[in-house]
């Protein structure tokens, strides 16, 4: 069967450098380590890669899902909000509108106190622009208003963390009010009762800070001023802001105001890709570092092989032959080097959610918490771009590297070298 002779002989040495000794099994040893070191730098930085997708997928489709792209406020207290409602969900570019009237409280149970955001909902219109019904009970909506008399409220798992309080127990809300005329700008508050009729776990932030009430229930809590606004989902998340300042140049009233994504998750969005970037050039570096170890296992080849390279110059190899053998020879180490990287890698890709979950459960410890990170998991999200991506570029260093003591062996003079041999 016929070879390509530098690839023949290149392969040759690489596969002989185990079977010999001295300076060879140095060779070997060296040329071991730095295909090591290549194949954990190709798949350390896959894994790396797969779990930043995992943060944007989650703050995509998680957070965002649960939270709107954007929201319009007025305070005027003559909206129809259920006009403006379907105004906005008629604009070009949203895909569904409802309407929501925020509060900022404080929730007690007995002596424990957190903070919250109390969001009054719509249960026909809040689960077209929110995900939120994924991680409720399906009557949870129903729910809050079955009982006039006891109001309910859904929390996050957080909030009821912190307050030590189960589903179906009793918790007050407390709305701080403006002064009044009779005050005469001394600050009041709004307190109510509400019993608690689901507690939802997103996994998210949202968990520590979002509560859901009754439409009505809200809009008492604030005293009927301010806080009462439309949220919007957004065909293209990422084109939000443009799309959002079109809706409220269109409103017929004035006193419009609010803001998308980008004001509120902004900051996190930024930060990943950022982190992404940051990370993925510092495993670039390993992979570089790695892939030019290559440089000096094949000057250790070169200084070995002066005797073999003269006599294949004599036997009449050109220059060019001899260069491809030792970029062959290092191609070998550099392609076994990225291929086994990236099986590794894509395997503990795959992996790496369920493995952190289960050194969770086994050592009784959480190592992300949604009230610090994005999500309360590490989440993981595998790209077959991205394994192209650094296994060709892997591959790619590492035939660079090859490059200079390939050239080194070219250049031996074959009357120097049969001297100094003999």
């Amino acid at each position: 069967m016929f070879k390509p002779l530098p690839a023949f002989i290149g392969l040759r040495y690489a596969g002989a450098q185990r079977s010999e000794e001295n300076s060879a099994g140095l060779v070997s040893f060296i040329s071991g380590l730095s295909m090591i070191g290549l194949i954990l730098g190709v798949a350390l930085m896959i894994v790396v890669m797969s779990v930043m997708n995992g943060f944007d997928r989650e703050l995509r489709e998680r957070i965002l899902g649960i939270m709107p792209h954007a929201t319009l406020y007025n305070a005027s207290p003559d909206i129809n909000w259920t006009q403006v409602r379907e105004h906005v969900a008629a604009a070009p570019g949203i895909t569904a509108a409802a309407e929501v009237w925020q509060v900022n409280g404080l929730a007690r149970n007995g002596l424990e106190v957190t903070p919250l955001l109390v969001q009054g909902v719509n249960p026909q219109t809040i689960v077209n622009v929110s995900t939120i019904g994924e991680f409720l009970q399906p009557d949870s909506f129903a729910a809050l208003t079955s009982d006039p008399a006891e109001p309910g409220i859904i929390l996050g798992k957080g909030i009821a963390d912190k307050l030590e309080i189960a589903v179906g127990e009793q918790l007050s809300v407390i709305v701080p009010q403006n002064g009044t005329s009779e005050t005469a700008g001394r600050t009041s508050a709004q307190l109510a009762g509400f019993r608690v009729v689901d507690i939802f776990h997103s996994g998210t932030a949202l968990d520590h800070s979002l509560a859901l009430v009754d439409w009505a229930q809200a809009k008492s809590l604030a005293g009927g001023a301010g806080g009462a606004g439309v949220q919007m989902r957004m065909q293209d998340m990422l084109g939000s802001f443009s799309v959002f300042r079109q809706v409220m140049g269109q409103m017929p009233e004035q006193g419009y105001y609010g803001s998308d994504w980008t004001g509120t998750h902004g900051n996190l969005y930024q930060a990943i890709q950022m982190s992404r970037n940051l990370v993925s050039l510092l495993v670039f570096l390993i992979i570089a570092i790695a892939a030019f170890n290559v440089v000096s296992t094949l000057v250790m080849v070169v200084i070995d092989k002066h005797g073999d390279i003269a006599i294949l110059r004599t036997m009449g190899a050109s220059t060019r032959e001899i260069l491809l053998t030792f970029v062959s020879q290092g191609a070998l180490v550099g392609l076994i080097g990225v291929l086994v990287g990236g099986v590794l890698g894509v395997i503990g890709s795959l992996l790496v959610t369920d493995a952190v979950s289960g050194l969770e459960s086994l050592f009784g410890i959480q190592f992300l918490k949604s009230d610090v990170y994005p999500v309360d998991y590490l989440p993981s999200e595998l790209q077959w771009g991205d394994v192209a991506l650094v296994v060709g570029a892997g591959f790619l260093l590492s035939l660079i590297a090859t490059l200079y003591p390939a050239l080194q062996a070219s250049r031996v003079q074959p009357a120097a070298a049969l001297r100094q041999d003999f």
